[in-house]
């Protein structure tokens, strides 16, 4: 007899939450977007109706569902996931959303750098209709002990390293958030080290799970989740998930984060989910699901341990987990 050991990130069939409801709303977004975009629009608020009707790339979506990568969680209600957000550039407070319309993602243009065989410039449309986008359900761990489970659509970030064409000695990847001066308020607090960067080894850029995202929902990602393009891994904290991304630098010297830069006593590079770990100010053995504010057990690597443990073998003396 046959016994399949789940991981421990998967859904146990017993507990399964039913998708139902969801799928048919992916399907009822398609029909949306063959032709009536228009009237759904007209039904939300003015800004976001435009922000979606904007997208050059709405017809992309909703992406093929890669039922590969499951979660033992019920997915956050959209209405959650999308109004409470960190994006310093519009303020140091949770509900960015409405201020983060502001922001211009048309045009966009993708920058890759550094080392490789020739640098590239392209519009961020061009860029994304290149790659193979899909959709994944991933877990998603703040730094500050919150948690939700999300949709994504987008494209494994190997498949924008391939592109890339790093040269041999490029070890890392610096990403490089945009900096809109008259749109985004925060850059005024010029005591924060704008722009903001992050950046990932190529081990960690290149391992099945890393996705640059572009949409959210079956739809295109929403600015306050960092539209057009943002970085998903999930299993680091949510600071190192660096949104509205402009630039890809490839390097052999490990990039300063912008927290990192801020307060490496707090922050580091490896930013790894770990229970055991504490930050240095509160506990992160526990976390508080968005989708209903219960508090329950933090998993080590955020529950993916079983896809990214093997990068981390051997280094010890980093300090991998916060």
């Amino acid at each position: 007899m046959l016994i399949k050991r789940k991981r421990g990130w998967e859904l146990p069939e017993s507990a399964a939450t039913p998708e139902a409801i969801y799928r048919n709303r992916r399907n009822f977004i398609k029909g949306i977007t063959a032709g009536t975009l228009g009237a759904a629009a007209a039904t939300l608020p003015a800004g976001r109706a435009f922000a979606q009707a904007a997208a050059p790339n709405a017809d992309l979506y909703p992406a093929k569902h890669n039922d590969a990568y499951t979660v033992d969680r019920a997915i956050t209600p959209k209405a959650k996931a999308t109004t409470y957000n960190n994006f310093y550039e519009f303020g140091s407070h949770k509900f960015i959303s409405d201020a983060a319309q502001a922001m211009k993602i048309t045009p966009w243009t993708v920058q890759i750098d550094g080392m490789v065989e020739k640098p590239i410039e392209m519009d961020f449309d061009d860029l994304v209709r290149k790659m193979p986008l899909e959709e994944r359900v991933y877990r998603f761990r703040c730094v500050e002990a919150w948690a939700m489970t999300v949709p994504w659509t987008g494209f494994p970030m190997k498949a924008l390293v391939d592109f890339a064409k790093p040269t041999s000695g490029a070890k890392y990847i610096q990403m490089q958030t945009a900096e809109q001066k008259d749109t985004m308020p925060g850059l005024k607090q010029f005591w924060y080290p704008w722009p903001y960067t992050e950046g990932l080894t190529m081990a960690e850029a290149t391992n099945e799970l890393t996705m640059i995202a572009t949409g959210l929902y079956g739809e295109p990602l929403p600015k306050q989740n960092g539209a057009p393009l943002r970085l998903v891994t999930p299993w680091k904290y949510g600071f190192k998930n660096i949104k509205s991304i402009v630039k890809f630098t490839f390097t052999d010297k490990r990039p300063v984060g912008y927290w990192e830069s801020l307060a490496d006593s707090e922050y580091g590079f490896w930013a790894n989910v770990n229970p055991k770990v504490p930050h240095p100010r509160w506990s992160q053995a526990q976390e508080r699901l968005l989708s209903n504010g219960d508090e329950v057990p933090t998993q080590l690597f955020n529950g993916y341990g079983d896809y990214v443990a093997d990068i981390y073998k051997g280094m010890d003396g980093e300090k991998l987990y916060m």
